[in-house]
């Protein structure tokens, strides 16, 4: 896959992939960033604009909390708005990639690409 497809699929569900971290538990930007790197090859540099829009937008809030190992932290926290947008997100997600997949595999297998393999 292209690297330009990847970045864009990538763009596509960050959103979510934020707001599905913080269904579990409340967490720091950096934190989140950390665990999208690990999962999905985001950077940290994409993470901070995208909570400030996500907080604009309401769907999460924040507060600061005490860290052992330096000044407080400022954690981010799902709000009504936040829960309802995951769970709609994941439906147009579910939706989305079962189409591509009936694609992909429509008339009983993957499909057959004229020059690639031949």
């Amino acid at each position: 896959m292209s690297e330009t497809v990847l970045v864009q699929l990538r763009k596509g569900v960050l959103e979510m992939c934020v707001l599905a971290l913080l269904a579990d538990e409340d967490g720091y930007a950096y934190d989140i960033a950390s665990h999208l790197a690990e999962g999905i090859g985001m950077g940290e540099g994409t993470i901070y604009p995208l909570m400030r829009r996500m907080q604009t937008d309401g769907l999460v809030k924040t507060y600061l909390a005490e860290s052992s190992s330096g000044p407080p932290r400022k954690y981010y926290q799902l709000t009504k708005a936040g829960r309802a947008a995951l769970a709609e997100q994941m439906g147009e997600w579910n939706a989305f990639t079962a189409a591509v997949t009936r694609l992909l595999t429509q008339r009983g297998g993957a499909p057959k690409l004229k020059g690639v393999g031949t």
